[in-house]
């Protein structure tokens, strides 16, 4: 099995080689210019990005990678294939988007895992990758059900492909869910699992940040998910559960309060 994927394997090393010179040669031409038109140009692929996914090639991380599943402002997700043929998404965050770089400090400070996190753009979207990664282990650990993390190194995350054959699961804002009551019970015992037994709040809940798998619900994007102690963790939580209300309230559900909503997933009201 292994003597058959090696050709692929090659295959994509030589494109990741091939962009790498590109990249070398555009370095060579810019090398007096370190203005923004150097940022705009370093978008996914930089020289550090390319020797990061060599590197998981190297190791068997990554077997095959192909498109673009996902794209925003804030980073890529590229389906991939680990040796096995198990489905991957390869996130990479930008390293050059400035806007991020504010949208982030508010996420990581006060987060005692990354007290020490230097301030310029690369290191804080380092973090922010590794960030998500932990967010995803602890989750894990605590038996919510999201991506399953992988590894992660700088700006490069593996994780789960949710979904089948390179067709990612669609969200609720895309496809909303057949039992919306059902779903919503769902979400709330899920937020209070992440919550107790995590230790974790999302952070930026919403019906774009919830697959629809299989029939079930599933929480991803959990870069922007803070520990209890983070001072924001209270107002994130209340803006979490507003959001779900909302959203849940559209599709003629009798919602809970927000302090309802808040007391069940904190437990505060259990005795």
């Amino acid at each position: 099995m292994a003597e058959k994927k090696t050709p692929k394997r090659h295959k994509v090393r030589e494109k990741l080689e091939h962009r790498l010179k590109v990249v070398e040669k555009r370095d060579r031409m810019l090398i007096k210019d370190f203005s923004s038109e150097r940022a705009v140009l370093e978008e996914v692929f930089d020289r550090s990005t390319l020797m990061v996914i060599y590197e998981f090639l190297n190791k068997g991380v990554i077997d095959e990678i192909h498109g673009v599943v996902k794209a925003g402002k804030e980073s890529r997700v590229y389906w991939g294939k680990d040796r096995d043929g198990n489905e991957l998404a390869i996130k990479i965050y930008l390293t050059v988007a400035a806007e991020f770089r504010k949208g982030m400090l508010k996420y990581i400070e006060g987060d005692p895992r990354f007290k020490g996190v230097k301030r310029d753009t690369r290191s804080l979207v380092h973090a922010w990758a590794q960030k998500e990664f932990r967010n995803l282990k602890q989750a894990a650990a605590a038996k919510v059900r999201m991506p399953k993390p992988v590894a992660v190194k700088k700006n490069v995350l593996v994780m789960e492909f949710i979904g089948k054959n390179g067709v990612s699961a669609p969200s609720m804002k895309e496809q909303p869910p057949k039992n919306p009551e059902k779903t919503y019970d769902i979400l709330l015992t899920r937020l209070g699992r992440l919550y107790r037994k995590a230790g974790l709040v999302h952070g930026d809940l919403s019906e774009y940040n919830v697959m629809i798998w299989r029939g079930r619900p599933l929480l991803f994007d959990a870069s922007q998910a803070v520990p209890l102690v983070h001072p924001m963790a209270d107002f994130l939580l209340r803006r979490d559960l507003t959001n779900l209300n909302r959203y849940f309230k559209r599709l003629g559900v009798k919602v809970l309060s927000v302090e309802e909503c808040y007391r069940r997933v904190t437990g505060s009201g259990e005795s």
